[in-house]
């Protein structure tokens, strides 16, 4: 399979360890796009508006490489959760979450400006947690402070032992759906 030059427009490490594991090589080039969460769309159209701004400002520095946006948001009773501003918000967050289900969307983009290619797409993945009590709530934003995680926790740390059930692409939970992902990727360096 043929490779095209490959970008992460993307410091997430959970993102860059993901796609490290499907052997791919790539650069990680951060977007500097400013998520607005007062921004009123659907939940799926969020992520994924979010996903192509990320791309597209690296994209347009560098347009002879493939670039990877991705966004990934929590929803729960129909509101938008990102990453938690500080560990009140973050710990608000969970008891919300706690013994209820909510939906984690990633939006993704791929492009490739010099070919004009812009492939936009979502994952979703529903997730149950347990009840959890306030001082596992408490004991885990001390220990693992999951400020850069949307909805305030990673399923791949501890707060594995408090996810019930998982409805969909574990990966996207992660923050990125690999194999949604993957399929796309193939169909577009296919064309090369």
């Amino acid at each position: 399979m043929n490779q095209v030059p490959l970008i992460l427009a993307s410091g997430s490490p959970r993102r860059k360890f993901l796609l490290k594991q499907i052997g791919l090589d790539f650069q990680v080039i951060p977007s500097d796009i400013y998520e607005d969460f007062s921004l009123r769309l659907p939940s799926k159209d969020f992520a994924e508006h979010f996903a192509k701004l990320k791309a597209h400002s690296v994209a347009n520095q560098f347009p002879d490489r493939l670039v990877i946006g991705a966004d990934t948001i929590v929803v729960f009773n129909n509101k938008i959760l990102g990453k938690p501003s500080n560990k009140e918000e973050g710990t608000e967050m969970l008891s919300w979450l706690s013994g209820k289900t909510h939906t984690v969307i990633t939006g993704v983009c791929l492009e490739l400006k010099d070919q004009k290619i812009c492939e936009i797409f979502s994952e979703e993945t529903r997730v149950t947690f347990q009840h959890l009590s306030k001082n596992e709530i408490q004991n885990y934003i001390e220990t693992y402070n999951p400020l850069d995680k949307a909805g305030s926790y990673g399923i791949q740390d501890w707060f594995s032992v408090c996810v019930k059930k998982v409805n969909g692409c574990y990966y996207n939970v992660v923050g990125f759906p690999l194999s949604a992902f993957y399929q796309k990727y193939k169909a577009i360096i296919s064309t090369f």
